[in-house]
């Protein structure tokens, strides 16, 4: 099915973060009880149409840091061949890391990420630092670059200054979606966030993506936010449009 337009009406929520009085969290309420759910290899058709196997991994991934890059690179060491189908070419003399705009990020090879293993390939299909993070039992957010764990959650920040003169960071924390991804992004040949394929999920965002919401917005935060957010799903699920609340227009009507 198509995807919803870009721009519907959104709710959003306001609150101090309970450990930090000087940053106000701005959260999407829409998305975060949305059903979107990640459709990798179930339905997926990709960002491109030339690689749809590769699902949003065609680019590769930008390093937001320094420490980023020198975590990923700690993780890369302990991929084996039989875990990351790329892994004689990603040791190699050209190695995993390229430059683009003089940012490394990670290296793509006919069409997708380095670390992205084919249909079939013995160690698992797709982001060989994913199936090394199930292989050590720890969360794919310890191994892989954080553009890759974060996505469809976007997070920036905003300031507010008070007519007393006080101010406050803002953590804004909502979806991803085509504008996210720069002028490029409306050119992109699918794409999950608005699309009804993806909006399948049996938990609301907020609850299977709590483990990176947590690690974007903090322990307390999370804890606030989910209070507002349970009570919003439990009202969706009561169908209260007399409240002037309505679901992601992608999601199950």
């Amino acid at each position: 099915m198509p995807e919803v337009p870009l721009d519907f009406p959104r709710q959003w929520v306001e609150f101090v973060n309970p450990a930090d009085p000087d940053q106000m969290i701005r959260a999407d309420l829409t998305w975060l009880t949305s059903r979107w759910t990640c459709i990798f290899g179930r339905g997926c058709k990709g960002i491109s149409a030339e690689r749809p196997d590769a699902g949003c991994c065609v680019h590769g991934a930008h390093f937001s840091e320094k420490k980023d890059e020198k975590r990923v690179r700690q993780w890369v060491k302990l991929l084996t061949p039989e875990l990351w189908e790329n892994h004689d070419l990603g040791q190699g003399k050209r190695g995993w890391i390229e430059k683009e705009d003089g940012a490394d990020k990670t290296r793509v090879i006919d069409g997708a990420c380095i670390f992205h293993n084919s249909e079939g390939f013995a160690g698992g299909y797709g982001c060989a630092l994913h199936h090394l993070a199930e292989q050590e039992g720890v969360s794919f957010i310890e191994t892989k670059p954080e553009v890759c764990w974060q996505l469809p959650l976007r997070r920036t920040y905003d300031n507010l200054s008070y007519e007393d003169g006080r101010e406050r960071t803002v953590l804004v924390l909502g979806e991803y979606d085509r504008r996210g991804w720069g002028e490029g992004g409306h050119d992109l040949d699918w794409y999950c966030t608005g699309n009804t394929d993806a909006h399948i999920g049996t938990e609301p965002v907020y609850i299977s993506s709590r483990d990176e919401i947590v690690a974007l917005i903090g322990e307390a935060s999370y804890a606030e936010l989910k209070t507002i957010c349970d009570a919003r799903d439990e009202m969706l699920r009561g169908n209260r449009k007399d409240l002037g609340l309505s679901p992601h227009p992608a999601d199950p009507v």
